[in-house]
């Protein structure tokens, strides 16, 4: 038995106006194939570009461990300088991965190898945030703290997407006070005895190509897989939804702090209680 996860709708290209209408309105997923084929990006970006213009840099790197009381936010578990962090990812697989790494302050002579394209929704021009990965490594199930509207761009390699929207909180072993589900979930290939919610889920499914463009509405949950080394790009644009507006506030101003005043003064068992309570709702959401 395998996730319920219907295949994202895949266009060539398409308008603004198509866009807005068939996807962004309905807050809807697309896979846009040839959308950045005039970008100097296209023809140039690939890792060993990236370890060309960037290799003296020091990047920071996260692998697939759990969550640790003392863990700062976005805390990196390890730094490496790119250059070697590229020979590692062409070497052998490695859990290790640059995760919200920013073009314009790390590298900005990268920025003129794009341009901010015209979806009808004002992109962050401050924000173009580069992922990489290599070969099996993978995020957590997880949204953004912000539920903007993302567009992520892929480059060099194959990238498996598996999102969800929302409404399917309820099915996913959401973490409290969090972003992320139980850590300790296979999405590629989760167990259903053990996770037996997530049989009620419904979600899409992409893999995607050097050049792809990925178009994830406000919120959604994703969780991304590098078949092979690779690297994207996410650019973004404000929720418009006010009521997904209202979350990113509280995201921000309430929840993040929250979570780290609890893990000051309770410890791991706040990690625990967490993971503990994920499931007791979850099942009880879903009357299991």
């Amino acid at each position: 038995m395998s996730l319920n996860l219907s295949e994202i709708d895949r266009v060539k290209t398409i308008t603004k106006e198509d866009f807005i209408k068939n996807y962004f309105k309905p807050q809807k997923p697309v896979v846009i194939e040839r959308f950045i084929e005039d970008w100097p990006a296209y023809t140039d970006w690939s890792l060993d570009y990236m370890k060309k213009v960037a290799g003296d840099k020091t990047v920071p790197l996260y692998d697939d461990r759990p969550v640790d009381y003392k863990d700062g936010f976005n805390e990196p578990h390890a730094t490496m300088r790119m250059k070697d962090y590229v020979e590692l990812l062409k070497k052998e697989p490695t859990k290790y991965r640059i995760f919200l790494w920013n073009i314009l302050k790390e590298v900005p002579q990268l920025q003129k190898d794009f341009s901010y394209p015209d979806f009808g929704l004002k992109l962050m021009k401050g924000l173009p945030m580069l992922f990489f990965g290599g070969k099996d490594s993978y995020t957590f199930m997880h949204y953004d703290i912000d539920l903007a509207n993302i567009f992520h761009f892929h480059f060099e390699g194959k990238k498996q997407c598996i999102l969800f929207d929302q409404k399917q909180s309820k099915h996913l072993y959401k973490i409290p006070n969090s972003l992320i589900t139980r850590e300790d979930i296979n999405f590629s290939n989760p167990d259903f005895e053990k996770w037996p919610a997530l049989k009620n889920a419904k979600g899409y499914i992409a893999n995607l190509e050097h050049g792809n463009v990925l178009y994830m509405p406000e919120g959604y949950w994703h969780y991304m897989k590098y078949i092979t080394p690779g690297f994207s790009m996410s650019l973004r644009a404000i929720a418009r939804n006010p009521a997904n507006l209202g979350k990113a506030i509280y995201n921000i101003v309430v929840m993040r702090s929250v979570d780290n005043i609890m893990r000051r003064i309770r410890g791991q068992k706040w990690i625990d209680w967490k993971n503990d309570y994920a499931i007791k709702r979850t099942h009880k959401q879903n009357r299991i």
